[in-house]
Formats: structure tokens, C-alpha cells, sequence
């Protein structure tokens, strides 16, 4: 592999990420199935991920909790503390900067490292590789699985496909090697491709991978405009150019510096809710999680949106709508009037069971319109105070008296990130 011309991409990923990390921190368990598990007293009781010994028993992630007992009565279950993950992810991200500081986050639990630079410091690819897997290894308990190419999707092919099946964990898949290795593969462990689109590919009587790559652009726009409508060239050319093993992008370091475009909060409700009183309250504590998400990081916005789906699961129904304020905000009071307004207008009057809110077309919040009839200092300032008492002292220091009620989310919602326990 010359690394004068072709780049050398890695996509790091961490086997079983949440059950090694419990697992490193319980020797007592090294030998155990475990899994971990969101609450299993709410109907969020599944599998967020399970050690190779519990997938043995056939224990799969996103299952519920009671099929996975089924199959495996011993299994040990965790309840996650997504906190404590996310610091680890942080420790892994860092040891992975010690050889590159071309390291783009692409999930939790996956990393893409460009080490291009760094062969003529560290050696091959396959040294440094190893390496990074002693040092993760040692340091956290985790293990990681390495694909290695001279693109994103390469390595990230080599990675799902090779790389997590091999006894050592790493894989090289270089584009010359995609005709003889990746071809044959089934269409449905294509990166991207989910059931619903291996079906589509089966009725187009695309069986493997190089069924797709082989078919001539062109002619497979043609085919998905057939069966997915005009609106489908895009998606035809990205599923074409990943069969292809065809990527441009550059490893990006995520940078704090770009303003973001929106900055939204949803949640999904422990049961249906039909009552306004009850809608209201969640509502207003979504809005309050949005508007002091933009106080803190210095943005109003113009545009507010509320998604909302409503029960049965089978047929949910739902809507997506926004509408843009007179004057950008980030005061809760304001933009829960906006939001109240857009969701009475597009609502069924079907049980809500998952409700959002969103402030996009940001602005910098210094650069505020003065009214005659409010005083917007005084707002300002009694803002700053209730977010800076929720900095201080956690965000169930101050809550509504609505958020007291039964249907109030919040005092749960302040002992969780991302729906799961801190």
C-alpha cells in the first residue's frame, strides 16, 4: 500500500461496546453472558447490547428483554450509564489521537482514524492497527475491531463483513480486492441496506453486491425511478458507488465551530397520552429542554418545528410541520405559544405516544430586536438565572409545577441521556 498516493483509512469499532465496558469494570463476570438493558420496568426494556458469550445463546441487540431471557435464563443484565459510556468513548478517541489527529467520529462506538501521515512514525498499517488495539485493550477493557482501506466506506465494509467475524479482529480490504471479496456477498450486507431495501433489490433480481456494482448507473437509475419514483437518483447512485466501494470524503475531526442548524430534543412517552393538559406538559418541558439548549450555546431561532406520532404502532399516524416567528427566540414562554399554535393545528386527536421540537435558522442571541411592549432584559435575565440554578445544581433543581404532575417527564428525563440512564 503506497502511502505517497493512496490514503490508509481505519473505521476502529468496539465489540459489544456498553457490555465490555460493564464487562471490564466486573471481573466477577468474565465468563458470564451479559447484556445491557434499558429499564425493564418501562416498555423500554431492550437489549442495547450483549457480549459475545450472551450472543452465543442467540441473544441479539434491539430484542425485547423477555425474548432474550428465553433463549439465555443466565444472562446478566446491566442497566446502562450512558454517562459513563460516553467518557469511555471520549478515552478511546484520545488514545486514537496519540497516532492521528485525523480522527472523525462516527458513533459511539465508531471511530474513522486517517493514519496516512502517521506510517512514517508508526509503521504499517497492520502495526499500527494491532497497537491501537493493545493500547484500547489495556487501558479500558474494550476490544477493538479495525478495517483497513484507502477509503471511508472501504474500511467500513472491511470492518462490518471481515473484520468483526476474524479471530484477530482486523481486516484489509484494498479497492483492488472489492471484485473478488465484496461482489459475492448477499445485496443485504451492503452498508446502508436494511431489509426493507434487500427486498427491493431481490425484486430487481439483484441478489449480491455485484449485482448492484455491475449494473450500469444509468440503467440502474432507470430501475429504482421504476419502483421508488423520479425523486430516487440519488439514492441510486449512493447504493451504486458503495457496491463500487467508490468514497471521496475525508476523515473530518468533528470541530466545535460550525454553528449548528437546528437544535431540537424529542421524546418517546411511557404511555399514549390523549388528554391536552397532559400534551401541554410535555410539550412546554421539550420546549424548555430546546430553549436552554440554545442559551447555553448563545443561538435564538426563527423557525419552530413540532413532529409528533400518534398510536397504534401498526398504523401510527403523525405530522412534521413548522412555521417561522416574527422575531428569532430562545425565551420558552415564546416559542411554546409557537408551538402550541402549530400542534392544535396539524393534530389527529389520536393518543400521542412520541412527541419533538426544534428551533432551526439559528442566529447569534447577542444580536436581539427590541420591542416596545415587553421587556425583553428582564426575560433575558430571569432566563440566565434559572438555566445557571439547572447548570449548577442539575436540571431538576427548578421544574414546573406542571412537570409535578403525572404526566411530566422531566424529573425522569434529568437522570437520563438519550432516553437511557446517566
Amino acid at each position: 500500500m503506497s502511502h505517497k498516493r493512496e490514503k490508509v483509512i481505519f473505521l476502529a469499532d468496539c465489540e459489544s461496546f456498553y457490555a465490555s465496558v460493564e464487562k471490564a469494570e466486573h471481573p466477577e463476570y468474565k465468563n458470564k453472558p451479559v447484556a445491557v438493558a434499558g429499564d425493564p420496568t418501562r416498555r423500554s426494556g431492550i437489549i442495547l447490547a450483549a457480549c459475545p458469550i450472551a450472543k452465543s445463546y442467540g441473544v441479539t441487540t434491539a430484542e425485547r428483554l423477555g425474548e432474550a431471557l428465553n433463549k439465555c435464563p443466565d444472562l446478566i443484565i446491566m442497566r446502562p450509564r450512558m454517562q459513563h459510556y460516553i467518557d469511555v468513548s471520549l478515552m478511546i478517541t484520545q488514545i486514537y489521537e496519540d497516532f492521528t489527529d485525523l480522527v472523525e467520529v462516527f458513533s459511539i462506538d465508531e471511530q474513522f482514524l486517517d493514519v496516512t501521515a502517521s506510517l512514517s512514525i508508526f509503521g504499517d498499517p497492520l502495526t499500527i492497527a494491532k497497537e491501537i488495539q493493545q493500547r484500547v485493550m489495556m487501558q479500558t477493557g474494550v476490544r477493538i475491531r479495525i478495517g483497513i482501506s484507502t477509503n471511508k466506506i472501504l474500511a467500513k465494509i472491511a470492518t462490518d463483513i471481515w473484520a468483526k467475524k476474524n479471530k484477530s479482529g482486523i481486516f484489509t480490504l484494498l479497492p483492488s480486492d472489492v471484485p473478488k471479496m465484496l461482489w459475492p456477498e448477499p445485496a443485504h450486507k451492503m452498508f446502508g441496506v436494511g431489509s426493507r431495501m434487500s427486498k427491493h433489490f431481490a425484486k430487481l433480481g439483484m441478489v449480491t453486491i455485484g449485482d448492484v456494482a455491475t449494473t450500469p448507473l444509468p440503467r440502474l437509475k432507470d430501475k429504482f425511478r421504476a419502483r421508488f419514483g423520479k425523486q430516487s437518483d440519488i439514492q441510486a447512485e449512493v447504493m451504486w458507488r458503495t457496491a463500487n466501494g467508490l468514497d471521496d470524503s475525508p476523515v473530518t475531526p468533528r470541530t466545535f465551530h460550525t454553528p449548528p442548524k437546528s437544535i431540537g430534543h424529542m421524546m418517546t412517552l411511557p404511555r399514549d397520552y390523549a388528554a391536552s393538559a397532559e400534551i401541554d406538559t410535555i410539550l412546554l418541558e421539550l420546549t424548555e429542554e430546546v430553549c436552554r439548549d440554545c442559551r447555553l450555546k448563545g443561538y435564538m431561532g426563527w423557525v419552530v418545528t413540532v413532529s409528533c406520532m400518534c398510536s397504534p404502532y401498526e398504523e401510527p399516524t403523525g405530522f412534521s410541520r413548522q412555521m417561522k416567528m416574527p422575531d428569532p427566540s430562545n425565551n420558552t414562554n415564546k416559542v411554546f405559544e409557537m408551538v402550541k399554535t402549530i400542534f392544535y393545528q396539524y393534530w389527529d386527536h389520536m393518543p400521542v405516544r412520541r412527541a419533538g421540537v426544534m428551533l432551526s435558522t439559528l442566529v447569534d442571541d447577542q444580536h436581539y430586536q427590541l420591542t416596545l411592549f415587553e421587556d425583553q432584559e428582564k426575560t433575558r435575565a430571569l432566563d440566565k438565572v434559572t438555566d445557571n440554578i439547572k447548570t449548577r445544581y442539575g436540571s431538576a433543581a427548578i421544574v414546573r409545577a406542571s412537570s409535578l404532575t403525572r404526566a411530566g417527564q422531566a424529573l425522569e428525563r434529568s437522570i437520563k441521556i438519550g432516553g437511557h440512564f446517566k
